[in-house]
């Protein structure tokens, strides 16, 4: 059994066919490197996204001057007929081929046969135009390209044992894992905080280690992320490295019209802020993060992780006395029993409902609400709690796909429309008031609770209190609130 750690370049690995170690001593260089793809691999999944920032990545590596940049690794596996056989790192290495050729360069890896299938015969075709495009744009091609072939470099794990090829595959994946999306944003935004001296930088990660980092985790997968898919009307899938992009935010170098608002804004936020102004003139603290629009990336991030993650805290807490937002609330108290706290479907419409508040109050609501603002938010509460619970109780068994269809309107169910779009789409509480009860309707009692003429139970039961006056059942707060047609 043979196992050998090299380091290469783009160009010898993928134009000379060898991989360097980074010495001048010919004993060094593994030579006849000829790439495969063997038949257990996956099909090539990037897409234009995935290429796109790839080829971001190296220029903004280029610009900065980074004499080698790591690309990744690639695991191999040295077989019999002398192949090196792909165990990781195939979508990478075609993606670089695919820009090779884009370059006019001609990667022997592309002229072997691959699997005949949807994936790889529209990825490889549509990625290849999107970056022949792309690198028509960019005026030192030449340049650009020797970047590419002497100065990307690829991290290299060579066996000619199958199972150890395995192994070491599972051991990377395994901890890559551990790694949680918002762990990545962390160091992403770090690199961003080049002009912040030691000490900050040191207060900012204590300040972000403090936070419950799986609470953390889960507002950044299940609320933000989520939330700013539906806003957009798009279904919300998993978050993971692949689609950090909307957390990513506006970089110092990104010097466009939008860029330089949404820069601007943040800037004159914290200007205010630190001012004498707010306490003088009486006016608000201003919230320098929405939900609906980019992040400053750097510093503001952690600030904007911060935020919501108190925000979130408060809005499920109902406790009257702490916090700002959500305190005492009747409707809250029976969705807080824990019966329907329990099981996927009251736990996905839970989520409908806290995400809703959630982005309510990030678009309406002040760090320190009045009593009007509070007013206002009660009102929406049961708006929001009708709309999700609508989806609830018109499905005995309720997954992520009904739900999915349901927030972006596709649901023949009653009351399925988006909600966090119209949220963000209205200029004022009262209008979205306005359209939340005009786009609302009753829906039918569900048949379990029919009453039966001979036992005179049924929708009786939604009437029913525990010892502290807590309705048992949410559909009260439907009957209440006419919204309920009962037969």
């Amino acid at each position: 059994m043979e196992l050998r750690l090299a380091i290469t370049t783009i160009g010898n690995l993928l134009l000379k066919a060898c991989i360097s170690q980074r010495t001048t001593a010919e004993k060094d260089v593994i030579k006849d490197v000829h790439l495969s793809i063997p038949d257990y691999q996956r099909p090539y999944k990037w897409t234009v996204k995935n290429v796109y920032q790839l080829l971001d990545d190296i220029e903004e590596a280029r610009h900065q001057n980074k004499e080698t940049y790591r690309v990744g690794t690639l695991i191999l596996h040295h077989n019999k007929n002398g192949k090196y056989d792909i165990v990781d790192g195939q979508q990478r290495t075609i993606s670089f081929c695919l820009l090779l050729k884009a370059l006019n360069q001609a990667p022997e890896f592309l002229f072997q046969p691959i699997e005949d299938n949807q994936y790889n015969l529209h990825n490889l075709i549509n990625n290849y135009r999107a970056l022949a495009r792309r690198v028509g744009n960019i005026p030192d091609k030449k340049d650009f390209c020797e970047y590419i072939l002497e100065h990307c470099e690829l991290i290299v794990v060579i066996t000619n044992n199958l199972s150890e090829a395995f192994q070491f595959f599972d051991s990377q994946n395994a901890r890559g894992k551990k790694l949680y999306p918002h762990d990545l944003l962390k160091a992403y935004h770090l690199r961003e905080m080049k002009d912040i001296d030691a000490i900050e930088t040191e207060k900012i990660v204590n300040d972000w280690e403090e936070l419950n980092q799986k609470e953390l985790s889960t507002l950044f997968s299940d609320y933000l992320y989520r939330l700013k898919e539906w806003i957009k009307g798009n279904r919300a899938g998993e978050l993971s490295e692949h689609n950090l992009e909307c957390f990513k935010g506006i970089t110092r170098n990104d010097n466009f019209p939008y860029a330089q608002f949404y820069k601007g804004a943040f800037a004159y936020a914290e200007m205010v802020n630190q001012s004498s102004m707010p306490f003088v003139s009486g006016m608000r603290d201003f919230i320098p993060f929405q939900i609906a629009t980019p992040i400053v990336a750097g510093q503001p991030f952690f600030g904007y992780a911060k935020h919501y993650f108190t925000i979130l805290k408060d809005v499920q807490n109902n406790d009257k006395y702490e916090g700002y937002y959500i305190n005492d609330n009747f409707i809250v108290k029976t969705l807080d029993q824990r019966k329907w706290k329990n099981g996927v479907g009251n736990r996905i419409t839970r989520l409908l409902f806290d995400t809703a508040i959630l982005l309510y109050i990030d678009r309406f609501c002040p760090e320190k609400p009045s009593q009007s603002d509070n007013e206002l938010l009660d009102q929406f509460v049961i708006y929001a709690f009708i709309w999700a619970y609508s989806l609830r109780a018109q499905y005995t068994s309720l997954g992520w796909l009904s739900a999915q269809n349901y927030v972006v309107g596709y649901s023949s169910v009653r009351n399925s429309f988006n909600i966090y779009k119209i949220i963000v789409e209205s200029d004022s509480p009262s209008t979205l008031h306005g359209r939340l009860a005009d786009l609302l309707s009753p829906i039918p009692l569900p048949s379990n609770l029919v009453v039966d003429p001979n036992t005179n139970e049924g929708d009786s039961n939604i009437e029913k209190k525990d010892n502290e006056g807590i309705y048992l059942h949410y559909l009260h707060f439907f009957k209440e609130y006419n919204f309920l047609e009962v037969k």
